[in-house]
């Protein structure tokens, strides 16, 4: 990585001394660099601390569970909106919507039935959807966010139904095997480190007991390193990528999670969720995706980076540590994802001249009004796309692509109006003269919004 691996080393150094933390390991992922990984302290093993050393990823693993479900989405399997209860045969709650579980606005309560973080004994999957019947709705459904490792545990259950296996099986079949994330496992591999209380008045920790989390294993069962979480990171903030054959999900798919649902905080909009994933936005139109984790004795930050100048593509990193109280740790990749493109920003790539844009399509170029503002459409890129004279210059512009059999109507694929069509209107000789996009005139010069007469125009 050309930029100085002291400066990043030292961001992890310090955290690991401030928080106190018995070992750490982070790493940053891009496709224009190698892998950079740091690790510091020990883990309370016989073994040494290193790249290979696993730590518990706790909640991060609900972005895999997401992942799995949109795959039974794309696969004709299930519809967002379908109710559990149609693929699972549950005593109460069933009407609950599949979307409404992976955004965490379904209302459910946050933990399986009983005092499983008293007793460190979480039900197996007949009992979890037995005790159903007991949980609480404590909220309406849509009312607003509400975290729930049993809502996420559910949908472990239903991929694994819908697939004709378990979670467990479904996970490594269908998205750890084809990714390569060797090292992401269920059970702790001979590489993990022990978890740790580190205790708030003396530097003694103790450490914490190993569990397993049985039927809501789904929401945070998983055992990891950091390499391979900043690889996942990477993988959900630019899928095409670092899958560009779209083989664990589609990067439209990936598109639809990252949208966000809800905020987390009706006041402070700092942070959204999507389906299955948190959304951080950092400003200058740059967002960090992906999911924070915490279990006895570990916490984790795995976070990939979209937008913004300078970001390169498979951009990644995670921190991994064996501290269950150390909340400094969790801003963590947050830093090092900024101070990465700051000072080591993406190559800039030349611009090159290239073909000219298709015969009947050359008389849209250029400046239109519409809704009594100026707009200019271009060519770039092999598609025609348009943004507001006045947008800055970050704004992405709206794009659009031909509609199959019908000359002169495109779709908006992305931007302003994504989903609208843009329909053009051309006088005896072939000239466009007037357009419709989104149903709202354009005109070559501003006009009123009075009646047209259509006939009176050609």
């Amino acid at each position: 990585m050309s930029v100085p691996t002291d400066r990043l080393d030292r961001m992890v150094r310090r955290v690991q001394a401030d928080a106190r933390i018995p070992a750490v390991s982070a790493a940053l992922h891009r496709a224009d660099r190698p892998l950079w990984t740091c690790t510091v302290g020990d883990t309370g093993t016989d073994r040494p601390l290193d790249p290979g050393t696993q730590f518990r990823i706790g909640s991060v693993t609900k972005t895999f569970t997401a992942v799995l479900t949109m795959q039974c989405r794309d696969d004709g399997l299930l519809d967002l909106d379908d109710p559990v209860g149609r693929h699972l045969e549950l005593p109460a709650h069933g009407e609950l919507t599949v979307r409404r579980l992976l955004s965490h606005t379904a209302g459910l309560q946050r933990e399986p039935y009983g005092d499983v973080w008293d007793t460190l004994s979480p039900p197996d999957a007949d009992q979890l959807l037995a005790d159903l019947a007991r949980a609480e709705r404590v909220l309406p459904p849509a009312r607003r966010f509400h975290y729930s490792n049993l809502g996420m545990a559910l949908l472990g259950q239903l991929v694994g139904r819908l697939r004709g296996g378990t979670w467990a099986e479904v996970l490594d079949d269908r998205v750890l095997a084809p990714l390569g994330l060797t090292a992401t496992t269920v059970t702790p591999g001979p590489t993990a480190a022990t978890g740790f209380l580190v205790d708030a008045y003396s530097d003694e920790a103790h450490p914490e007991p190993p569990t397993d989390f049985a039927a809501v294993g789904p929401a945070a069962q998983l055992w990891s390193t950091a390499g391979d979480m900043a690889r996942w990171a990477a993988f959900l903030a630019d899928p095409a990528a670092v899958d560009p054959a779209g083989a664990v999900l589609a990067a439209a798919t990936l598109d639809e999670m990252r949208w966000p649902v809800t905020v987390t905080d009706e006041t402070l909009w700092t942070g959204g969720f999507g389906l299955g994933l948190i959304l951080v936005p950092q400003g200058e139109r740059v967002v960090h995706v992906g999911h924070d984790g915490a279990m006895p004795g570990f916490l984790a930050g795995v976070y990939g980076r979209r937008g913004g100048e300078g970001t390169p593509g498979a951009m990644g990193a995670a921190v991994l540590v064996s501290s269950g109280t150390a909340a400094e740790a969790l801003d963590l990749p947050h830093r090092l994802l900024a101070a990465a493109v700051e000072h080591d920003p993406a190559d800039i790539e030349p611009w090159r001249p290239g073909p000219p844009a298709p015969a009947g399509l050359r008389g849209v170029l250029g400046r239109w009004w519409g809704e009594g503002y100026e707009y200019v459409f271009t060519w770039h890129d092999g598609s025609l796309r348009a943004r507001g004279a006045g947008d800055p210059p970050g704004r992405p512009p709206a794009v659009f692509a031909p509609v199959p059999d019908q000359p002169d109507v495109f779709r908006t694929v992305s931007g302003r109006e994504v989903g609208e069509l843009l329909r053009l209107t051309r006088d005896e000789h072939g000239a466009v003269v007037r357009m419709h996009w989104a149903t709202y005139r354009f005109t070559r010069n501003q006009e009123t919004f009075e009646r047209y007469d259509f006939r009176a125009g050609e």
